[in-house]
């Protein structure tokens, strides 16, 4: 008996241990607010993925899509997902958080096209 409870306790931690260490990583206020941040990022990746066969469409895309058709997508949807991250931080009331989130995302991308120096 002793050892089922030791098992549930630790079993009970593990299951919130990682929503403490998104608080941690994203220095945000409350695990609360870490579900409300994965609630968003959860919408934004279904309006995503409910918006793409409507594009495609309007675009005369039908049936199988060539490879290039692909790319092209992925290329063009990052903005309207980045959009999007914004839209649903403004409804959740995390505008503040994606508005951080999305300046260190586009910092990160641009520094890949940057020069280095040697």
């Amino acid at each position: 008996m002793a050892f089922h409870n030791l098992a549930t306790t630790h079993l009970n931690r593990l299951k919130v241990d990682w929503i403490h260490k998104l608080k941690d990583r994203w220095k945000v206020e409350s695990a609360l607010q870490v579900i409300i941040i994965l609630v968003v990022f959860a919408c934004t990746g279904f309006t995503v993925l409910f918006i793409k066969e409507p594009v495609l469409q309007f675009f005369g895309v039908e049936g199988e899509m060539p490879i290039w058709v692909s790319v092209l997508y992925y290329i063009l949807i990052l903005p309207v997902y980045n959009i999007l991250l914004l839209f649903y931080g403004i409804i959740f009331g995390q505008f503040r958080f994606f508005w951080s989130f999305e300046k260190r995302f586009f910092h990160r991308v641009l520094s890949i096209f940057r020069k280095t120096k040697p």
